[in-house]
């Protein structure tokens, strides 16, 4: 059993479709209290708006929400200019913003959009590199340095800093990349389809013995898990709350981004009205329990 004893946050996964009132879904789960939206970052999807732009539009109609890439696409993103973009919307927003982070994957895709193709050990070797030049790009260091095989730094003047410490949640599954998220990340990202509850456990054994053996506390790293379905008869909001709580008090995740299927209006307001309330309440009574 694990509860790591953090607040639990909830949020609401926005797919980016052209297509779509996606402004509209972001402002509704800021009228309902929500605390995060997350946007996935696919680039060469055609039918999707580019990620950075359209948090960028969200910050700007909505009042206390928190925004962030659903993970940020690294191939297809110079960390140092990323690190820059967070800062800068965080600036902006007052403090609204947090960076997912990924190693990449759909390789066809990221080269024909001129990102470089990566075997998994050279994928996780980029993110580790750029976690660092993330972090020193929000130093404010006026004469930053770092050279890694695939990213560097050399001289450069770095700033602004942002509004507040954005945390790097990382998106990640592999070894390598859990002992990453306990050794150096803010927070851990994953999606239940490939990390289900199941295996929870060992996965964050590997995040906690990582930071552990870095000095810190495991519960230091937030964990965020997006969590997809639909609320409705074949699965009420009592039982979304069910299984939401002993996520949390049983397998130690502490967030939640929604990633509705359906009308997501009516899903929004269900899992904001019905679902939530339900959690914060089960979840003070069995700690308290």
């Amino acid at each position: 059993m694990n509860d790591y004893g953090r607040s639990p946050q909830f949020g609401y996964f926005l797919v980016p479709n052209a297509g779509d009132p996606v402004i509209e879904y972001a402002k509704l789960a800021d009228r309902l209290g929500l605390d995060l939206i997350g946007v996935q970052d696919h680039p060469y999807q055609r039918r999707y708006l580019d990620t950075w732009t359209l948090l960028s539009v969200i910050v700007a109609v909505t009042e206390r929400v928190t925004v962030f890439p659903d993970v940020a696409n690294l191939p297809l993103r110079q960390p140092s200019v990323l690190a820059k973009s967070a800062a800068s919307l965080d600036l902006l927003s007052g403090g609204r913003v947090e960076l997912g982070l990924g190693a990449g994957g759909f390789w066809e895709a990221i080269e024909a959009y001129g990102g470089p193709r990566r075997t998994r050990g050279e994928a996780m070797d980029a993110l580790t590199e750029a976690v660092t030049v993330i972090r020193k790009v929000w130093s404010g260091e006026p004469n930053s340095r770092f050279e890694g095989e695939h990213y560097h730094l050399r001289g450069a003047r770095t700033g602004p800093e942002p509004a507040h410490r954005v945390g790097i949640w990382l998106g990640v599954g592999g070894p390598r990349g859990l002992a990453l998220a306990g050794r150096a990340a803010d927070g851990w990202l994953p999606s239940s389809p490939w990390a289900p509850p199941e295996r929870l456990p060992e996965l964050h054994a590997r995040i906690d013995e990582a930071a552990m053996e870095a000095g810190r506390k495991p519960s230091d790293i937030r964990r965020v898990y997006n969590v997809n379905g639909s609320i409705g008869p074949g699965r009420t909001a009592a039982q979304w709350a069910a299984e939401l709580t002993d996520l949390v008090v049983g397998f130690g995740m502490d967030s939640f981004v929604f990633w509705a299927e359906g009308d997501q209006e009516r899903q929004l307001h269900l899992f904001a009205e019905e679902v939530v309330p339900e959690v914060r309440r089960q979840v003070a009574m069995e700690r308290e329990g």
